[in-house]
């Protein structure tokens, strides 16, 4: 069993004889010392999706709860539900907006690498590929001679997610965009 420092985001915890999905992780070192470092967790409740924010201690042990993986593609929108396709059985997989809210910044028809995660046979979220491909809908004029060490600009890409870029780089053009830490890697 992994201490609370451990436990990664998109990780299924058992607490309070209740299963829950882990959607973001903060961590607080009020004092300095690391030996007093708390985690603060923004949990969902896998049977009814309720809130819960929880603060551990560092060397806190937690239950894991057990989770499946399935490779998914995006489908279509319903209303406030988004439907992920299974690749290998075409099983679909509704997840409401406010659930997968932060990923849906870097999801398109064309995603691929996406996963759905399954808890007690329901759908709790979508872990994303390492890296993404996304057109630049909007961002300032390139400049011409601009080197790749040079400054950023701010590009607005065709999900709505605002990166910095290079100053070399156009409106229209496809980038790849690292997820976890959302930052331009290189041109697609």
């Amino acid at each position: 069993m992994p201490k609370a420092s451990e436990i990664k985001k998109n990780a299924a915890i058992e607490h309070n004889g209740k299963v829950f999905f882990v959607k973001d992780i903060a961590k607080l070192t009020p004092s300095g010392r690391a030996g007093a470092s708390l985690y603060r967790m923004r949990l969902y409740e896998v049977a009814t999706g309720a809130k819960a924010d929880e603060s551990f201690k560092a060397d806190e042990i937690i239950n894991t709860a057990e989770f499946s993986k399935k490779k998914v593609m995006f489908s279509y929108v319903d209303g406030e539900e988004y439907v992920f396709m299974d690749n290998e059985d075409y099983t679909p997989y509704s997840l409401d907006k406010d659930t997968i809210a932060d990923e849906l910044l870097f999801i398109t028809d064309e995603t691929v690498g996406l996963q759905v995660l399954i808890v007690d046979d329901k759908p709790v979220g979508i872990e994303l590929p390492a890296s993404v491909d996304l057109v630049i809908t909007e961002t300032d004029p390139s400049i011409k001679g601009a080197s790749a060490s040079a400054r950023t600009k701010p590009a607005i890409l065709s999900t709505g997610l605002t990166v910095q870029v290079p100053e070399y780089i156009a409106a229209g053009e496809k980038i790849k965009i690292n997820t976890s830490e959302v930052k331009f890697t290189s041109r697609a």
